[in-house]
């Protein structure tokens, strides 16, 4: 054999090899080898705007395109997904995640499991890799939150515990808690990011906290079972739902008073509960739960101008960047309503897994 005629033989002699080893069933060890797929699908996005929606019965946050209209991807979150916010630069996304069984009005609590604490926390959210990167902790049973403007600080409220816990983003640190009333839910900064409002559903009241000195300054009434605040941008007046009402109140965030009680219906009927302002300010809306509509209430003159009927149970409330679309959660039908303002009609309801609570939109 010539020196040529040795790498010929030797290449004809792996090939035959191999022919051997496929007709015995055996792939070469390459084949073999399957490369993992990624725990969620990334989804390219350079415009436009998305809808994330937290389901609480099924663990996981749908991501809706605002464009197409459809659900693009659904991700594995933890147990009882509710609260949801972005950070100031919207690149993450923060969901409170409660191991608590739920516990809707009227239930004897002693009946239902113990609280799995462990699942307590606040899920973090990488919008680009449309993924969860890790869970904070976040006191417990946590529901609803704000973020600090510097995006430092998580402010989430504790329901069984009475409080609102600081939590230290960077650090992955749970820090003081401050003492507010009885079953706190609601978590929102004012505008200029000085003081927090929370909520107080058993006291029928808002806590008024100090950020930077970490305290309760005021505590004033406002209607019964209050669950969420929205500011005007000025930061001088807000509103807050009484649902067991009927009303919507404006309050004084000045003097922390309140001033106006805005009645949407009959009390027990329509139970207002998300509050989305419209990009100028000029228009309220709010989500009735088992009233089934939305209310559009003018801010110059604290009237309701106008009320349609969206989906079954509507909860959590969001709105475009445009100003021109709505986005409902409807809890029982397990659906995001998709609402034109203009001509207040339905255009689609989007199917999503289970019990959706809480709406987010991010734009690009």
């Amino acid at each position: 054999m010539t020196k040529r005629q040795a790498p010929l033989t030797m290449l004809l002699a792996c090939l035959a090899l191999a022919a051997i080893g496929c007709a015995k069933g055996e792939a070469p060890k390459e084949t073999k080898e399957k490369a993992s797929p990624p725990a969620t699908p990334r989804a390219p996005w350079t415009s436009g705007y998305r809808v994330y929606v937290t389901n609480e019965s099924t663990g996981d946050l749908s991501v809706i395109d605002g464009s197409t209209l459809e659900v693009i991807a659904t991700v594995p979150l933890g147990k009882r997904p509710r609260g949801i916010h972005a950070s100031p630069d919207q690149r993450t996304i923060y969901v409170a995640l409660s191991g608590s069984p739920p516990a809707p009005p009227g239930v004897d609590e002693s009946t239902l499991p113990p609280p799995d604490k462990s699942a307590d926390g606040i899920g973090v959210f990488d919008v680009e890799e449309n993924r969860l990167v890790r869970v904070l902790p976040g006191g417990s049973d946590p529901e609803n939150f704000d973020i600090t403007r510097d995006g430092k600080t998580i402010l989430v409220s504790n329901e069984d515990a009475a409080g609102l816990s600081y939590v230290d983003i960077s650090r992955g640190e749970l820090g003081q808690t401050v003492g507010v009333g009885g079953e706190p839910e609601g978590v929102t900064l004012t505008p200029d990011g000085r003081r927090v409002y929370v909520t107080d559903e058993a006291d029928g009241a808002i806590s008024v906290i100090d950020v930077a000195a970490r305290r309760r300054i005021k505590s004033f009434k406002v209607g019964r079972r209050p669950r969420n605040i929205i500011f005007m941008p000025d930061g001088r007046r807000g509103y807050v739902n009484a649902e067991n009402d009927g009303t919507v109140i404006e309050f004084d965030a000045i003097r922390n008073v309140k001033t106006t009680e805005i009645q949407l219906g009959k009390a027990g009927e329509i139970k207002p509960m998300g509050l989305v302002l419209s990009p100028d300010a000029s228009q309220l809306y709010v989500s009735t739960g088992r009233g089934r509509r939305v209310f559009i209430v003018e801010t110059k003159t604290n009237s309701p101008v106008t009320s349609f009927e969206v989906g079954t149970r509507p909860w959590g409330i969001a709105i475009s960047p445009d100003g021109r679309t709505l986005f409902t959660a409807n809890g029982p039908s397990n659906d995001v309503s998709v609402i034109d303002i203009a001509s207040q009609t339905v255009l689609k309801k989007i199917g999503v897994t289970g019990s959706p609570w809480g709406v987010l939109v991010i734009g690009r």
